[in-house]
């Protein structure tokens, strides 16, 4: 495994830990989880296509989360059951929202954010835009 990818690796392990404990506390918002899931994906991203510009994973990224938002407005009885797991509500939802997709956008951009930030304590990478 190269070097970035064990970077990008550690940071989708510390984004669902961050992301899972978000869900435990009441005084934070649901929309953090939401950010939290867009970063992950954003991470993902990187890991598979690691030598791919920014500008490929960030549409790569954001197809991908709008995807799964819109297809919440798909209510076949099998999907539905599924939405009802643990894994369906983590990684499908349960309801199209809105708001969802702006923060699916920060939660890219805030990736992107600290992508440019790593790749300035890795001298030898260069963050293709």
């Amino acid at each position: 495994m190269s070097r970035s990818r064990l970077i990008y690796a550690c940071l989708i392990i510390t984004t669902v830990i961050i992301g899972l404990l978000s869900r435990h506390f009441a005084f934070i918002p649901l929309f953090i989880g939401d950010i939290l899931w867009a970063l992950m994906i954003y991470f993902i991203m990187r890991f598979l296509f690691v030598n791919r510009p920014v500008k490929f994973i960030v549409i790569v990224s954001l197809l991908f989360c709008y995807a799964i938002e819109f297809s919440q407005l798909y209510k076949a009885p099998w999907i539905n059951e599924l939405r009802h797991t643990l894994f369906g509500r983590l990684v499908l939802g349960e309801g199209f929202l809105w708001s969802d997709l702006l923060c699916y956008t920060v939660g890219v951009a805030l990736g992107v954010w600290v992508d440019k930030i790593v790749s300035k304590t890795r001298s030898p990478f260069k963050l293709k835009v």
